[in-house]
C-alpha cells in the first residue's frame, strides 16, 4: 500500500471520526472503535461504511 503519510494523518473513520491504523498486509485502514476495515484499492482508500469489512462477526 502506497498512501501519502500526510493523507493518513488526516483520514478518519466516516462513522465515528476516529483516526485509522494501517494494515499493510491486508491493504486496509482499520478503525478499532467501530471494528471496521476500509479497503485500499489501487492506492485509493475507499472510505465508505458500506464498503468496510467488519472485524468481528
Amino acid at each position: 500500500m502506497n498512501l501519502d503519510p500526510a493523507l493518513l494523518d488526516i483520514l478518519v473513520c466516516p462513522q465515528c471520526r476516529t483516526g485509522l491504523s494501517v494494515d499493510d498486509e491486508r491493504n486496509e485502514l482499520v478503525c478499532s472503535p467501530c471494528a471496521l476495515a476500509y479497503p485500499v484499492r489501487d492506492d485509493i482508500a475507499v472510505m465508505l461504511v458500506d464498503e468496510a469489512r467488519p472485524l468481528r462477526s
